[in-house]
């Protein structure tokens, strides 16, 4: 138990560069107490003790304000970055190494007693307020965009971003990555591209529209010489 504290408090210093001491870390970091209430809650449940792991997780809820059903799967270094309304549903799995931060919903899409949650690969970032619903894979090093609402699989080393959740192939290998202000956007990408096709759209026309007028005038320009030609031969007869 003291080796799993030990590596929690580590972690967080790992991925937190506001983190200044262990002490800090101990008595002010409620996504690491909401996963040590966790792993009380998660022994009762399998135990047994069902109303003891709910009991313990609502108090987990009160305290950290992050609610964690104990029947959960949470694996080891996972650390919750602030936390304020996480919700991690019965059946989701969590992998090793995953940062999640706040807003973070894993949840569910069916009423049956099924697998309904879904499953976070090893090495994986969630930002703030994504949610992720349904029984999906989330494939080993991806990364979720801040706000993005996940319902299908995402690939491996993926970045998945927008509503709903479209994905980006990338070679992502490490979770220790907090640019989440370089994430693409392939919709901003088509917008762009739409806009860009517009003004060259606009230009031709506006060429073709001076070169329709251009050629009236020239029309209107060879009638009138015409004409003048015809008064001149008539006045000369």
């Amino acid at each position: 138990m003291f080796k799993r504290i030990k590596e929690d408090l580590e972690m967080v210093r790992m991925r937190d560069p506001a983190a200044r001491s262990t002490l800090e870390i101990f008595f002010c970091y409620p996504g690491l107490h909401a996963i040590w209430f966790h792993r009380l809650a998660s022994w009762f449940w399998n135990h047994k003790l069902l109303f003891l792991g709910r009991f313990t997780s609502t108090i987990n809820r009160l305290l950290t304000g992050i609610e964690i059903h104990p029947g959960a799967t949470i694996g080891r270094r996972v650390f919750i970055d602030h936390g304020m309304g996480v919700v991690i549903g019965e059946t989701a799995e969590v992998g090793e190494d995953v940062l999640i931060y706040q807003g973070v919903v894993l949840g569910g899409t069916s009423l049956e007693k099924t697998k309904r949650h879904p499953t976070i690969g090893n090495g994986v970032v969630i930002g703030s307020g994504a949610k992720i619903i349904g029984n999906i894979k989330i494939g080993d090093a991806s990364k979720i965009g801040a706000g993005s609402v996940v319902l299908k699989p995402v690939p491996s080393g993926s970045t998945c971003v927008g509503i709903p959740g479209r994905m980006v192939q990338e070679e992502r290998k490490c979770a220790i990555d907090l640019d989440h202000g370089e994430l693409p956007d392939p919709v901003a990408e088509v917008i762009s591209l739409l806009l860009k096709r517009q003004d060259e759209m606009e230009a031709q026309i506006k060429e073709l529209g001076i070169t329709s007028t251009v050629m009236k005038a020239n029309g209107l320009l060879s009638r009138k010489t015409e004409m003048e030609e015809i008064f001149s031969e008539g006045a000369g007869i």
